[in-house]
């Protein structure tokens, strides 16, 4: 049997870059080899774990239309046979209104903290209305940091390219960013532009992990998040930020399916039943769709278990919050 607990890290499906083990041994590292951590941050729903993806050339991190999706400083490692970047996708930006928001709030702390490149997404879509002038005080935190940074100007497939000119200038003008970076994260169009501009900040320095990690995040972890987007995706208004999942069971089996079993919490009885929905209907389409990614993820067949239960105010205490992972450093 292997790992039973699906607490091993998520490899590269491809080959590893230097060595057929996936470990860098002495004498195969570059002199000028380059690594670093790159926080990817801004506002909720600006498409920063889309661009997570993009530069990762995978999917690590879950995406769906709602703000807030991501609660996580979740680690993303792309390797190449001159550089390794250690990406932090974080929670978008926000004044936290109860105890799980202040502790995402902490994460992107620790990630500015951490980086030796900041990575700024801004959303094109707001030119026209002004509200990317609502980061102006996101501009002066970083200012304070003196972290080198990138302004990566996200969505312009769905702009006009003259109207993102006057937020070209703004930013331009506060002197704060070594590049400005007009992409499209959802078609991947600029994502080269960015690994070639931030390499060139990154230290010289020997990589930090093997060359086939993408992230040092567990199996557990990654299909609890998938079914969480599901649960984003299917259900409405305050349901999916009322929820977290925890995979409480998880057993590889070297014949048969791999057994995962999860529980999906809620704040009250009527979440619960809207959740599970009329006659399990939308738990069930909830549990296909989560099953389906997570083969294709695990590229193993899962038989997926999950039950819904209510922790009354969860997102509000902090043991429960411990529990799910969401803790301090």
């Amino acid at each position: 049997m292997t790992d039973p607990s699906g607490d091993k890290p998520v490899h590269d499906t491809d080959d590893p870059v230097f060595q057929p083990d996936g470990v860098f041994h002495p004498g195969t590292i570059p002199e000028d080899f380059r690594c670093g951590y790159v926080a990817i941050i801004g506002m909720p729903n600006v498409g920063k774990s889309t661009l997570l993806n993009a530069l990762l050339g995978q999917k690590i991190s879950i995406v769906t239309p709602k703000p807030q999706t991501t609660r996580h400083r979740l680690l993303g490692i792309l390797t190449t046979d001159s550089y390794q970047t250690i990406f932090l996708d974080t929670p978008g930006m926000l004044e936290p209104k109860y105890l799980l928001q202040e502790r995402m709030m902490e994460q992107v702390s620790l990630a500015i903290g951490d980086a030796d490149v900041l990575l700024l997404l801004v959303d094109a879509t707001k030119a026209a209305s002004n509200a990317w002038l609502e980061q102006d005080a996101m501009v002066a935190r970083l200012k304070e940091t003196g972290t080198p940074a990138i302004l990566i100007i996200n969505k312009i497939d769905r702009v006009q390219k003259l109207a993102i000119l006057p937020m070209i200038a703004s930013y331009a003008g506060t002197g704060l960013f070594t590049e400005i970076i007009p992409v499209s994260a959802l078609k991947r169009d600029g994502t080269a532009e960015i690994l070639s501009a931030l390499v060139k900040l990154l230290p010289r320095h020997p990589p930090l992990y093997p060359a086939d990690i993408v992230s040092e995040q567990s199996e557990r972890f990654f299909v609890s998040e998938i079914v969480r987007e599901k649960v984003f995706l299917n259900c409405k208004e305050e349901i999916p930020y009322s929820t977290a999942v925890d995979i409480v069971e998880f057993k590889e089996r070297e014949k048969g399916k791999t057994f995962i079993r999860g529980e999906i919490y809620v704040e009250r009885d009527s979440q619960r039943g809207i959740v599970i929905g009329r006659d399990g209907a939308m738990l069930k389409k909830i549990g296909a769709a989560a099953r389906r990614e997570a083969e294709s993820f695990l590229q193993h067949e899962v038989y997926l278990e999950l039950h819904v239960k209510v922790r009354e105010e969860w997102r509000r205490k902090g043991e429960w919050l411990d529990k799910m992972g969401y803790k301090t450093q």
